[in-house]
């Protein structure tokens, strides 16, 4: 699940990180208010940043600079409802900006291989680290923290000379322990700060210091986790998740979309990703990896038909199902009733077996399902149909082209 940057701000202020104090804005005259109580703080000048779970806001006009309170409410006047990537920007955050003298990287990320969290710095901060990493690997520093003991001092400390920062040691090696400690105490897949950088801070006499500051932050935590952090479920944003992930959770599903055609319903994550490798080698693609776990009713089966079908490129659906708690009557019967609600013809090829298996056949084959006995049939069957209905579309899309007769009921 991902966060927005303020709430991941919160995360890593709550291990002690140095994060600039920040407010958030739905309109301009709370923009207005929050950068006047900035300027009384000592800041000469605020930065407003659009609120949004995709990368690029600076580059699409969603970061911008402010000189007075009055400006700051005129910049989230152009912020505030603009598209970045497609989402709509709800909410701003308003912050003192920094005097920065260096940008660097720095990120903890879980990495499954080697069952370890991976702590990952770079000199080139302030720009997408992707890029950096694949133009020049070497630019980026990896260091494994321990499975038990988190990042050790040491490490901490060879990351801190590593980046250039021995003149800012001990606020480095707090920063880069204090990440990893947030890995854990959140169950986070990735914590980054980007830029973490050196800033020149006034006192009020005139003198001077460099300090190290968070000065944006990522955080993706384990949804899988989140049962044991009830507090964290608190910051997803539903305005900015897929309406079908939404519906899933609400009804209990595992659902992930994919880029095929072909819609999988199954239960068992075993047997979804097996359906999946099938597909595949019959020379079809998933459109979707769906669990309707254990036990499932007709109700549950009619959702997760639902969302399949409000998928657009679904052009052809496998249901394979294995009863062990799971009826297959059930299935049917949920099968059954989701056709008949659906708003599209999309053909379907069924295959149930275990529990209940022949009163879920006799059900199907009265409503006339196309049904299969074992599972490479039923995805071969499934990949067939679906190229079918691609074949049928082009045929029909070449017809339109030449000004042949369209196809379609509303123009028959």
């Amino acid at each position: 699940m991902k966060i927005q940057e303020a709430d991941a701000k919160s995360l890593l202020a709550a291990q002690g990180l140095p994060v600039p104090a920040w407010e958030v804005a739905r309109t301009p005259a709370e923009a207005r208010s929050a950068a006047e109580r900035a300027f009384a703080a000592g800041a000469e000048r605020v930065v407003v940043k659009a609120q949004v779970l995709v990368g690029g806001r600076g580059k699409a006009g969603g970061v911008q600079l402010a000189a007075s309170p009055a400006e700051a409410a005129e910049v989230a006047r152009r912020i505030l409802g603009m598209e970045i990537k497609g989402i709509v920007v709800r909410r701003v955050l308003v912050t003192a900006g920094a005097d920065i003298v260096r940008e660097l990287y720095l990120g903890a990320v879980l990495d499954r291989a080697a069952r370890r969290i991976l702590l990952m710095g770079s000199a080139e901060g302030g720009v997408e680290i992707e890029q950096v990493a694949a133009e020049r690997s070497e630019a980026i520093v990896r260091i494994h923290a321990h499975p038990h003991l988190g990042l050790l001092e040491w490490q901490a400390r060879r990351m801190a000379f590593a980046l250039g920062l021995g003149g800012q040691l001990a606020a480095a090696v707090a920063i880069a322990r204090g990440l990893v400690r947030t890995m854990l105490a959140c169950d986070a897949d990735l914590v980054e700060v980007n830029p973490l950088a050196v800033v020149r801070e006034r006192e009020v006499d005139g003198t001077e210091r460099l300090e190290l500051r968070c000065l944006d932050a990522k955080i993706t935590l384990d949804d899988s986790a989140l049962s044991r952090h009830p507090g964290l479920e608190d910051l997803r944003d539903l305005d900015e998740e897929d309406p079908a992930d939404v519906a899933a959770r609400a009804e209990g599903i595992s659902f992930i979309k994919l880029d095929g055609s072909i819609g999988c319903m199954v239960n068992g994550a075993g047997l979804a990703m097996t359906t999946m490798d099938l597909v595949k080698r019959a020379g079809g693609e998933p459109a979707n990896f769906l669990d309707i776990g254990g036990g499932a009713r007709a109700d549950k089966v009619a959702a997760a038909m639902r969302l399949i079908l409000a998928d657009p490129k679904v052009e052809a659906i496998l249901v394979n199902i294995f009863g062990g708690i799971t009826r297959g009557d059930e299935v049917a019967r949920g099968l059954i009733e989701a056709r008949a609600l659906q708003v599209r013809e999309v053909p379907m090829v069924v295959r149930i077996v275990g529990t209940n298996a022949d009163e879920a056949a006799r059900l199907l084959t009265e409503a006339r399902f196309e049904t299969a006995r074992s599972l490479d049939e039923a995805a071969a069957k499934a990949v067939a149909a679906a190229k079918a209905v691609a074949a049928a579309k082009a045929v029909a899309a070449a017809a339109a082209g030449r000004g042949g007769p369209a196809v379609d009921g509303a123009t028959r």
